[in-house]
């Protein structure tokens, strides 16, 4: 199967800062999820820096992600090193100051999934997940 991508875009009343910070650091949205993150490893420099994984399940069951980027209150990149049947797959979240106010997120899913399964099934399911993840961040900053 070729590579399928989701994205999803939603605006936050927050300020683009805290809202990069919520996202960069995944056990934030604990919670506001059906599924928690748990820290695996901290990053190289900083807690939730480049280099952190988290474990996205329950307990010990799920797929761990690595932080691969960070450019402070831009963009945040990760992708999933192990526990997901995929060859390939990485989050991409951007921020960018929203022109009525708040932080306009862009958040893009890619996967490659070492599976069969049709990307008419693929790419809802991941717009369905980025779609949790962009009310959960909107729920803790915005109440």
């Amino acid at each position: 199967m070729s590579r399928v991508l989701a994205t999803a875009e939603a605006v936050i009343a927050a300020p683009r800062q805290a809202v990069y910070e919520f996202f960069v650091d995944r056990e934030r949205g604990n919670g506001q999820l059906p599924l928690g993150f748990t820290l695996v490893r901290p990053g190289g420099t900083e807690r939730a820096g480049v280099g952190a994984r988290y474990r996205f399940g329950i307990g010990k069951l799920g797929p761990v992600e690595e932080t691969i980027e960070l450019v402070p209150a831009q963009r945040m990149r990760y992708e999933v090193i192990s526990g997901m049947p995929v060859r390939r797959h990485t989050g991409t979240i951007s921020f960018a100051d929203a022109p009525t106010g708040g932080t306009t997120v862009t958040y893009q899913m890619e996967s490659e999934p070492s599976l069969p399964a049709p990307a008419a099934l693929v790419e809802p399911a991941l717009r369905l997940l980025i779609t949790r993840f962009l009310r959960a961040a909107d729920k803790t900053l915005t109440t």
